[in-house]
């Protein structure tokens, strides 16, 4: 990395743990405003994904230390944008040999990310639990469940986990291959569900992808996909390939945003902005290397 992109890292790094704290300081001081916008027509998310955080030197395109400083440029971001919540798509962390290094990796990053906005949404990714349980990751973020719904204004929302071999094992401890992922049986009924129970244009955020098949898609991604298109969804929102990518399925959109931790140096980082507006408009607004995209009414 050059010495100009370490100085741009550096001056980013410190803004956002300056402002990452105002920003804390401000949700705990005013609650009203931020109830307020709970019943905003315009609603924008802040997205990032595979962050694959990790104290170790980098591996192929993989550049885990840099992660930190490619999060803090996004906090900036966030800042000027004010999003109603963040969502994290999943490899937050990436894989070590050891329990106590793997919640160090979680510590360390966590630390920055819970700073950007106190609501804030996790996808479990399969490195996040190649070392570490699932209740070890979530109990580390303070996250209840590894998929759960939720509405906020106008929109409902559906945080998905697909960490789960075709045994219905879930993944955890190094017991599964990462071209094994699935949605067991169990979590299709209560998205069944889930999506019967509201009229609400849908969100869905995922890890692993729905549009496509192995090694990147959930095993049973045809079954998720019909269940999905019996319900409200406009889009879907998913890592887990490092590419951008798009597909159009059954009137949803499948949306692959790009890894965070893919190349080194600022110009490498990507990160967006989703905006959903009362009339139905989705518009993902990239910045770096995430293309922007956009989506009329249903």
């Amino acid at each position: 990395m050059s010495s100009e992109s370490c100085e741009i890292f550096q001056i980013g790094r410190r803004a956002f743990l300056k402002n990452g704290a105002l920003i804390l300081s401000t949700a705990v001081s005013t609650p009203a405003a931020l109830i307020g916008k709970e019943t905003a027509t315009l609603l924008k998310i802040g997205l990032v994904t595979d962050l694959h955080y990790a104290d170790k030197p980098p591996a192929g395109s993989r550049h885990y230390r840099e992660t930190p400083d490619k999060l803090a440029e996004a906090a900036l971001q966030f800042e000027k944008e004010q999003p109603d919540f963040i969502v994290e798509l999943g490899d937050f962390i990436d894989a070590a040999d050891a329990v106590e290094t793997e919640l160090g990796y979680l510590k360390r990053i966590n630390g920055d990310f819970s700073l950007i906005n106190r609501r804030r949404h996790y996808v479990l990714g399969n490195h996040c639990v190649y070392t570490l349980t699932k209740q070890e990751f979530l109990d580390g973020v303070e996250q209840e469940d590894s998929y759960h719904s939720f509405d906020v204004g106008g929109y409902h929302f559906v945080v998905l986990d697909s960490c789960f071999r075709s045994d219905g094992e879930p993944y955890g401890r190094k017991n599964f291959e990462w071209t094994d992922p699935n949605i067991p049986a169990a979590e299709v009924e209560w998205l069944k569900a889930d999506l019967q129970a509201t009229s609400k244009p849908t969100i869905v955020f995922a890890h692993q992808r729905l549009d496509v098949g192995s090694p990147y898609g959930v095993k049973n991604a045809a079954e998720i996909r019909q269940v999905l298109e019996a319900g409200n969804v406009r889009a879907v929102l998913q890592g887990h390939s490092h590419k951008n990518d798009h597909n159009e399925i059954g009137d949803i959109h499948y949306c692959t945003l790009v890894a965070m931790v893919e190349g080194s140096g600022p110009e490498q980082n990507g990160f967006s902005t989703m905006t959903l507006s009362p009339d139905g408009t989705i518009e993902i607004t990239g910045f770096r290397k995430q293309q922007n995209y956009h989506w009329g009414q249903a």
